[in-house]
């Protein structure tokens, strides 16, 4: 059964290493799938090379957060249900502890004249990680003038038409689907007949989902009342889950359009929400916990401001995570099928197109918003940017690293200069 593990591998064992990934896992979706690429394949050899592409592929395919969704993957391939669900769970936990520290951190002591330094030296780091993110997928992506004219068209909509996020991926997978209908898949049918033959399994899976779906958002709703800003958030970042290809950028170019317009936080807060994500383990779409932490904190009227903040921040976290479990747990058999399905792959490249110009937009908003103040041009932000990317992208240097320098600078400019 597809569920079974590759090998007789305890599941005691399996767990601790899920656990140790959550605290290690620094490095984006690139450095953490190389983690865990060097200690399932290499170094432990619980994962075949060809079992770990596919999934990687196949993960690479849906929405959100392509390493978490690998960790997922992986645990399901070893111990089934008990082991996707733990490496999925474990590969986020720890930094939504973390995570929600540094929110109320933020929160509460950020205007403090050290803190407020060591954020403006995090921003233009910020600003250029996003542009490198902008280069890297584009590189991976843009392959012919039709990808960039999608690019192109997808970042006009965003930036001078303000159309929304999930409209433009609709518009670039159907626009995909049609110019890639002469391709011929090469299905394999390996998992095909298996898959069937489990009907009843995905529709559990789904079953199971909608439940914890459900059972929370009836209990916010009645709890906060349906207009409260709480159950909002939940409906909101569902509907995110689902739409946002592309990776924790996306994401964030698609919730900081409605959020920002929608008066929950501002774009610089976003900016500093992307930088403290940068600075805690598990995946970069943690960033999310943190506006939802700042949507609670900004509007929870009567109620207590820490802890409606703390609920908003785990509302989030748990709509934003639980899709991938779905995906992964209802698609892992049909992984031959959809890997060999070109039309399909060739669809989605049409999207991940748009997904550039979506994400170049992003980085114009980010980059407005730190560079261009009150007080005129931030020359000292534009010049730390500049160093900044010509450390991440020409001398390859660690993501973390650079994030912390940044902060380090913005701290002794203050103490020194200012």
């Amino acid at each position: 059964m597809l569920e079974q593990a590759e090998q007789n591998i305890p599941f005691r064992d399996a767990l601790k290493f899920w656990i140790k990934l959550g605290f290690i896992s620094f490095g984006g979706p690139a450095g953490q799938i190389a983690i865990m690429h060097k200690e399932l394949v290499e170094r432990r050899k619980w994962i075949s090379e060809e079992s770990f592409l596919h999934a990687l592929n196949f993960c690479m395919l849906l929405p959100g957060p392509e390493a978490q969704q690998l960790a997922a993957y992986n645990g399901w391939r070893l111990h089934g249900i008990k082991g996707g669900i733990a490496a999925g769970a474990f590969f986020v936990l720890p930094s939504i502890f973390f995570l929600l520290l540094l929110s109320y951190i933020y929160a509460r002591y950020g205007h403090v004249n050290e803190i407020v330094a060591v954020l403006d030296g995090f921003k233009p780091v910020v600003v250029a990680i996003v542009v490198e993110a902008v280069i890297k997928i584009g590189k991976r992506s843009l392959k012919t003038p039709v990808h960039f004219a999608i690019a192109a068209l997808s970042f006009v909509a965003v930036q001078f038409l303000n159309l929304p996020f999930p409209l433009i991926v609709v518009a670039a997978l159907v626009i995909g689907l049609l110019m890639s209908r002469n391709l011929k898949s090469t299905e394999s049918t390996a998992v095909a007949e298996p898959a069937k033959r489990r009907g009843g399994y995905v529709m559990r899976v789904i079953a199971a989902c909608v439940t914890l779906w459900v059972g929370p958002f009836i209990a916010v709703s009645a709890v906060f009342g349906f207009e409260n800003i709480a159950t909002k958030l939940y409906l909101f970042f569902t509907q995110a889950a689902f739409v946002t290809f592309g990776g924790a950028y996306a994401v964030l170019a698609y919730v900081n359009q409605a959020a920002v317009a929608a008066g929950w936080i501002t774009a610089a807060q976003a900016v500093d929400g992307l930088a403290l994500a940068e600075t805690t383990p598990g995946p970069l779409i943690m960033v999310l916990q943190f506006i939802g932490f700042m949507t609670g904190w900004q509007n929870s009227w009567s109620v207590d401001q820490t802890a409606f903040a703390i609920v908003c921040a785990l509302i989030v976290t748990f709509v934003t995570f639980l899709p991938s479990f779905l995906f992964v747990f209802c698609g892992a058999p049909y992984i031959e099928r959809l890997q060999g399905n070109k039309r399909l792959a060739g669809a989605l490249a049409f999207v991940t197109s748009a997904v550039v110009g979506v994400i170049l937009n992003l980085s114009i908003v980010f980059g407005s918003a730190v560079f261009i103040g009150t007080d005129g041009i931030n020359l000292f932000g534009i010049v730390l940017a500049a160093a900044a990317f010509i450390a991440l992208y020409f001398l390859k240097a660690d993501v973390l690293l650079v994030v912390i320098a940044g902060g380090v600078i913005g701290l002794a400019k203050y103490l020194l200069v200012d």
